[in-house]
C-alpha cells in the first residue's frame, strides 16, 4: 500500500484521460495542503501497482507534472512536489533584464494592479541572451502569461535590442500568453501585447519641450555610459544628437562624471546614472554655481528624491507600464501601446 498523504482518485467512469485523473488529483492535495512543497510523492510504479493503471499513463500524468514545474525528479531518489499551485490564480513569469529600482517599480506596480488572484514569479536574466533563453526553455508550458523586458549586451557590453535565438524562442510562445515591456520587439509583430518606450524620440521630444530653457546654455553634454554591465539603449545618444543638430546647439558626450569636472558656467548636462547626478551636483555646490542659472541639470528617470531636490527630469512613467500590462492580462488584450514619457521642469535648467 501506498504510505504518502496524497490519494490519486480514479473514476473509471468518467471521460476524462486517466492521466489526467493523476495529474488533477495530486494538484488538489498540493491545493489543499496534503501535499507539501519539499515533500515525496509516491513513484510512477507505486501508483501503477496500486491502482491497476498502465506504467505508461502514470508516466504520461508525472511528465506532464514536470512539465508544469509542480513536480520535479531527483535521480535515486524520486518525486517530489516542486511548488504550491493554485487552480484559480492565473501565473506568470516575469523576466528582467536587470535588477533595479526602475525595474522594480514596475514590476511592483505590475504586481499590485493583478492582485492576490495572480502568481508571479520574477527571474533577473542580467541582460544576457542565454540566460533569458535558458529561463525561457526551462519554464515552457509551466506558466499562463510570460512577461519580458528585452535588453542584451554583447560581448564589448553595448547594447541590443534584437537577439535572433530570443526572437525564434519567443515565437514558439503563444501570442496570448506573451507580453513585451520597456523595449519594442517590431519581428514579433502586432499579435504580441507590447508596452515600450520609444527611447530615441522620448528624449527628442522631452528636450524639445524644454528647448526654450535649453537654449541659454552654451553646450548640452550628455553623460552616457559605455561598456558598464548593464548597458543603456544607444537610441539615447541618437535622439540627443537629433535635437542639438536640428536646433543648432553645440553638444559633447562623455562617458561619465570625472572628479574636478571642468566645469563652465553656460554648460547644461544630461546624466542617466544616478552616481554621475551625484557627483556633478557636488561639484556644482563647491564650485559655488547656481544650479539652474550657471549650470543646467536634467536627469534621465524620476525618482522621488530628485522630485525632493527640484532636479528637472525626464521619464517614462512607471507605474503605469506595470499598470498597463496587467490590465492586458486582466482584460486579455493583445495591443502594441508606447508608454507615457514626461519632460518635468523643477528649475534646474
Amino acid at each position: 500500500m501506498i504510505e504518502a498523504p496524497t490519494s490519486i482518485r480514479i473514476d473509471s467512469e468518467s471521460r476524462i484521460p486517466k492521466y489526467q485523473q493523476i495529474v488533477n488529483s495530486i494538484i488538489e492535495d498540493i491545493e489543499k495542503g496534503s501535499l507539501s512543497v519539499g515533500e515525496k510523492i509516491p513513484s510512477i510504479n507505486e501508483i501503477s501497482e496500486e491502482y491497476y493503471l498502465s506504467r505508461d499513463t502514470v508516466e504520461k500524468a508525472y511528465n506532464l507534472l514536470k512539465k508544469k514545474k509542480i513536480i520535479v525528479s531527483v535521480k535515486g531518489k524520486g518525486y517530489y512536489v516542486a511548488r504550491n499551485v493554485s487552480q484559480s490564480q492565473v501565473k506568470v513569469l516575469f523576466l528582467l533584464n536587470k535588477l533595479s529600482n526602475y525595474k522594480l517599480r514596475i514590476y511592483n506596480s505590475f504586481v499590485n494592479s493583478l492582485g492576490a488572484d495572480a502568481q508571479v514569479d520574477l527571474h533577473i536574466y542580467h541582460c544576457d541572451p542565454k540566460n533569458l533563453l535558458n529561463l525561457l526553455n526551462e519554464n515552457t508550458g509551466a506558466y499562463d502569461y510570460y512577461v519580458v523586458m528585452p535588453h542584451f549586451k554583447d560581448d564589448d557590453l553595448h547594447h541590443n535590442n534584437y537577439n535572433q535565438d530570443v526572437i525564434d524562442a519567443l515565437r514558439k510562445i503563444s501570442p496570448d500568453k506573451l507580453i513585451i515591456m520597456d523595449n519594442y520587439m517590431p519581428d514579433l509583430g502586432d499579435e504580441v501585447a507590447s508596452i515600450y518606450q520609444d527611447f530615441k524620440m522620448d528624449i527628442y521630444k522631452a528636450l524639445k519641450e524644454g528647448q526654450a530653457r535649453l537654449q541659454k546654455y552654451d553646450t548640452l553634454i550628455l553623460v552616457y555610459p559605455d561598456n558598464v554591465i548593464y548597458p543603456y539603449p544607444k537610441e539615447i545618444k541618437q535622439g540627443f544628437k537629433k535635437f542639438c543638430v536640428e536646433y543648432g546647439l553645440e553638444f559633447e558626450i562623455i562617458n561619465t562624471i570625472y572628479p574636478e569636472m571642468e566645469l563652465s558656467p553656460n554648460d547644461a548636462y544630461i546624466l542617466i546614472e544616478e552616481n554621475d547626478l551625484v557627483n556633478l551636483m557636488r561639484q556644482i555646490r563647491d564650485e559655488e554655481y547656481l544650479l539652474g542659472e550657471d549650470v543646467g541639470v536634467i536627469s534621465y528617470n524620476d525618482t522621488p528624491l530628485k522630485e525632493l531636490l527640484g532636479i528637472t527630469v525626464m521619464s517614462t512613467d512607471f507605474k503605469v507600464m506595470g499598470e498597463t500590462a496587467a490590465y492586458m492580462i486582466k482584460k486579455r488584450k493583445k495591443e502594441v501601446v508606447k508608454n507615457v514619457f514626461n519632460f518635468i521642469d523643477r528649475g534646474s535648467i
